[in-house]
């Protein structure tokens, strides 16, 4: 299926994160690199990407407000609501408050700064003829399924694996149906936005080549990697 080439391309950056893995005292999303905080340069990207016509964040309720001002002066940014408990439910609450019938939506963890324009311009390139894609990354490592207390079950064949990233790109009518199918699904137990997709058959979802240096910031020594590329 062919899509306009003139649809809307929005981003909603999640920042609902809490830091705690990260040792820091406050969401790890608002430490700061140089004279801004993480969250600041997510938003940066999405802001200065050509193809990127609009911005939607979510976040803690505490630090909506606080989010709004630290994003005041990006003309893209056209709201700020609050999350849900979990990251499910927050990814929800976003996508809900998107004003437009049907759009492309880029679903962006806040804490992955060292996005890269070229990322999301192959997303945008593939939704042109795909309804749902995300960002991946070759396994380099050998894989191990094990059991509970560790003993190694199996080995998978590296060649099929892929890491998972972000963005998460879909047709806006898409995800909403597949959360409002989620909602009142007590035995849906996926966490993610692609997992959605296809825990309800809803549509094929396609990877696009992402980044070695496209983190997500979860440790300490994560923001030391992405001040030195941020620098």
């Amino acid at each position: 299926m062919l899509y306009s080439i003139d649809m809307k391309n929005v981003a909603l950056i999640l920042a609902s994160g809490t830091g705690s893995r990260c040792g820091l005292d406050y969401p790890k999303q608002f430490a700061k690199i140089k004279e801004k905080c993480i969250l600041q340069y997510t938003v940066e990207v999405f802001e200065n990407n050509r193809n990127i016509d609009e911005i939607y964040l979510v976040t803690n309720s505490e630090y909506v407000d606080m989010v709004k001002e630290l994003t005041e002066g990006y003309s893209k940014v056209k709201n700020v609501v609050a999350g849900g408990t979990t990251r499910k439910d927050s990814s929800y609450n976003g996508i809900c408050s998107i004003n437009a019938d049907e759009c492309n939506v880029l679903i962006h963890d806040g804490v992955r700064p060292l996005i890269t324009d070229t990322i999301i311009d192959n997303c945008i390139k593939e939704l042109e003829h795909k309804s749902a894609v995300c960002v991946a990354i070759d396994s380099t490592d050998t894989i191990y399924v094990t059991s509970d207390n560790g003993e190694i079950l199996s080995v998978p064949n590296r060649s099929t694996l892929k890491r998972a990233q972000t963005p998460q790109c879909f047709k806006l009518s898409l995800i909403k149906k597949a959360h409002s199918l989620a909602k009142d699904d007590k035995n849906c137990l996926v966490t993610d936005d692609c997992g959605l997709i296809m825990n309800y058959d809803l549509a094929k979802v396609y990877t696009v080549k992402g980044s070695e240096i496209n983190i997500k910031i979860t440790y300490p020594e994560d923001i030391e990697f992405a001040k030195n590329h941020l620098e």
